[in-house]
C-alpha cells in the first residue's frame, strides 16, 4: 500500500503573491508624434496645434498611453502637455517616455495600493514566472512595501525559491 503523498506547500502557511494577480487590463500605446513635426524634426506650433485638434483621441479610450518622440526632434515640454489635455478624458494614465516607464509607473500605482494585511508576519514567495510584462522595478517597489510587515521573502516558485529576506527576531 503506498503512502499518501500530502502536499506541504498547500498546508503551510507560505503566502504567494503574484504580480500578474494584480495586471491592469488595458491596451499600451505608444503615441509617437514624430510624423506630426516638420521633416520629422522640428515642431511648427501652428501645424502641430492642427494635427491635435484634428485627431480623433476618442480611440485612445481605455488605453495607458506612452507620449513620445522617436526622432532627434527637441520638443518643448507644452507639446506633450497639450496632448495630455486632449488624452486625459479617454486614456487611464499617460506618461512621457516609452512603454517601459509607462509599466513602471502603472505598477507603482498597483503596489501602492496593495493592502498589507495578509502578509502581516507571514513567510511570502514572491512568484517569479509570468506571462504578462511585468517590469523589474515593480519587484523592488513591492519589497519595499512588503517587507517591513513580512517574516521571510523568497522570490521563486514554492518547489525552489531562493531567500531574499528574514525577519530578525
Amino acid at each position: 500500500m503506498a503512502e499518501e503523498i500530502i502536499n506541504r506547500v498547500t498546508n503551510s502557511k507560505l503566502v504567494t503573491l503574484d504580480l500578474e494577480d494584480f495586471y491592469p487590463e488595458g491596451v499600451r500605446v505608444v503615441f509617437d508624434i514624430k510624423d506630426w513635426l516638420f521633416q520629422e524634426i522640428i515642431l511648427k506650433e501652428k501645424d502641430f496645434r492642427a494635427f491635435v485638434n484634428n485627431h480623433n483621441w476618442n480611440q485612445y479610450q481605455g488605453n495607458y498611453v506612452a507620449l513620445t518622440c522617436s526622432s532627434e526632434a527637441i520638443i518643448p515640454s507644452w507639446a506633450y502637455l497639450l496632448l495630455a489635455t486632449k488624452l486625459s478624458p479617454f486614456v487611464k494614465k499617460i506618461v512621457v517616455g516609452n512603454l517601459e516607464t509607462l509599466e513602471s509607473l502603472v505598477f507603482e500605482e498597483v503596489i501602492n495600493s496593495i493592502s498589507l494585511e495578509e502578509y502581516k508576519g507571514k513567510p511570502i514567495i514572491i512568484k517569479g514566472c509570468t506571462n504578462k510584462p511585468i517590469p523589474a522595478s515593480a519587484y523592488t517597489l513591492l519589497i519595499q512595501k512588503i517587507q517591513p510587515v513580512a517574516k521571510t521573502i523568497m522570490f521563486g516558485e514554492a518547489c525552489s525559491t531562493v531567500p531574499l529576506y528574514k525577519a530578525t527576531k
